[in-house]
C-alpha cells in the first residue's frame, strides 16, 4: 500500500510545471529545510494537509508517522503561510499549459476577477464559511481576502466590499449584478463588467423608462454579432450610464440552458417566467467601459476570460468542501487559498491527459524516450 502510495506520488510530480523546486527557493517558501529531508517532502506534506482537509495537528502526526518529516503544527503552520507565493507561480504555469490567455489588451485598465465561495469544515460542530476573494488577472495574483460567517449583517456578495479604486476593471458573475454596488464602484472611477441579473438590475432608457429588453433581444438574428444598447440604472438617486452588451447562443446551447432552468425550478417547486426562460437564450453583460475602449465583442471577450477562470474555481469549490480553513490570519488562509487552487488545476491537466494519452501512468524519462524515437 505505501508503495503504490510513494508511486501515485512520483506520478503527481510529473505534472508540476518544470522548475517546481527553484520556484519554492526564489519564492521564499523554501529558506531552509529544518525538519524536512526535501523540497519534496515539504510539498507533500502541505497537500496532505490542504488537499486531505486534516488539521495541522492531525497532519503533523500523519507526516511524522510517514517518515516524511518530524514537525509540530505550528512549523506546518508557518510553511503554509509562506507557501502563498510559491504555489501562486505554479497555478500561473499550469493555466498557461492548458492554453489560457488575454488577448484583449487591457489598455491601461487594472483587471480584477471578483468570486466567493462557501467552505464547510469537517465535523459535527465544523463552522460554514464564506470566503471573498479578488484575482489579478493574468498574475493570478490574489489582492484581496475576506473571511466571514455564512449568516449574518455584512457577509453577503457584494461589489462594494472589495476596495477599489481609478482604473480598476472589476469582472463579476450575475450574483454581484446590483445597482447599488455598481453606482458605489462608479464613484470610485472603477469600472465593471457584470453579467446581467434581469431581476435584480432594472435597465432604464434615455427617457427614464424601462428598457424594452425582450423586444430588442427578438430581433436578433440566429447567427447576429455581438449588439450593445445604452442603458441607463439608478441607485440612491443616482443615474449612471452603461452598455448592454447581448449575442445569441447557439440553439444547442439555448436548449443547454432552459433545460438547466427547468431542473432548477422544479427543484424549488416554482415555475420560471416566460421572459426569464426567454432570456436564456443569450449572454447578456453590463458594463461602465466606455465605448471608446473598448467594442462590445471585447467586452463579451473579457467576460468569456473570467468564466473560464470560474471553471477553475467550480473545481476549487468542489475540493473546498473538504477541509479545515486557516482562520489565523490573512497569510495562512492566502496560502490554502493557493493550495486549493493548485490541487484543481493538477487535476485538470491529470484529466487532458488521460484523455489525450494513452495509455498514461507512468514517467518516460525524457533522455530515453528521445534515444527510442532516434532509433525509430
Amino acid at each position: 500500500m505505501e508503495q503504490a502510495l510513494d508511486e501515485d506520488w512520483e506520478l503527481l510530480l510529473e505534472l508540476f510545471p518544470m522548475g517546481w523546486e527553484e520556484t519554492a527557493v526564489l519564492s521564499g517558501a523554501l529558506e531552509r529545510l529544518r525538519g524536512f529531508a526535501s523540497a519534496r517532502d515539504l510539498l507533500r506534506v502541505l497537500l496532505l494537509h490542504v488537499g486531505r482537509g486534516y488539521s495541522l495537528r492531525e497532519s503533523a502526526v500523519r507526516a511524522r508517522q510517514s517518515g516524511l518529516a518530524d514537525v509540530s503544527d505550528v512549523a506546518i503552520l508557518k510553511r503554509l503561510q509562506k507557501a502563498g507565493e510559491w504555489w501562486r507561480q505554479l497555478c500561473v504555469a499550469l493555466l498557461r499549459e492548458s492554453g489560457f490567455a488575454i488577448r484583449t489588451e487591457m489598455r491601461g485598465w487594472k483587471v480584477r476577477a471578483m468570486d466567493g465561495t462557501l467552505i464547510k469544515e469537517p465535523g459535527a460542530g465544523g463552522g460554514l464559511w464564506r470566503v471573498h476573494y479578488s484575482l489579478l488577472l493574468p498574475e493570478l495574483e490574489c489582492d484581496h481576502l475576506e473571511l466571514t460567517p455564512l449568516n449574518g449583517p455584512g457577509t453577503g456578495e457584494k461589489l462594494e466590499r472589495f476596495p477599489a479604486a481609478a482604473g480598476d476593471l472589476m469582472l463579476a458573475d450575475r450574483g454581484y449584478c446590483r445597482p447599488g454596488s455598481i453606482a458605489a464602484l462608479h464613484r470610485q472611477g472603477a469600472a465593471v463588467i457584470v453579467r446581467l441579473n434581469t431581476s435584480t438590475l432594472p435597465l432604464l432608457d434615455a427617457g427614464g423608462k424601462r428598457f424594452p429588453l425582450l423586444r430588442r433581444l427578438q430581433r436578433l438574428g440566429p447567427k447576429a454579432r455581438p449588439v450593445e444598447w445604452r442603458v441607463w440604472i439608478r441607485a440612491a438617486g443616482q443615474s449612471v450610464e452603461g452598455r448592454l452588451c447581448a449575442i445569441r447562443k447557439s440553439e444547442a446551447s439555448a436548449q443547454r440552458a432552459r433545460r438547466k432552468m427547468l431542473r432548477r425550478s422544479q427543484r424549488s417547486g416554482s415555475e420560471p417566467k416566460p421572459d426569464t426562460l426567454a432570456y436564456t437564450g443569450y449572454i447578456l453583460v453590463f458594463t461602465t467601459l466606455p465605448a471608446s475602449q473598448f467594442t462590445s465583442a471585447e467586452v463579451l471577450e473579457w467576460y468569456r476570460l473570467r468564466w473560464q477562470i470560474e471553471l477553475v474555481f467550480k473545481r476549487l469549490k468542489s475540493l473546498a468542501g473538504i477541509g479545515n480553513l486557516p482562520k489565523y490570519d490573512e497569510r495562512s488562509a492566502r496560502g490554502w487559498l493557493y493550495g486549493k487552487l493548485l490541487l484543481a488545476l493538477l487535476g485538470q491537466k491529470l484529466m487532458r491527459l488521460g484523455r489525450d494519452i494513452s495509455p498514461w501512468g507512468y514517467p518516460i524519462p525524457p533522455d530515453r524516450a528521445g534515444q527510442r524515437l532516434a532509433a525509430i
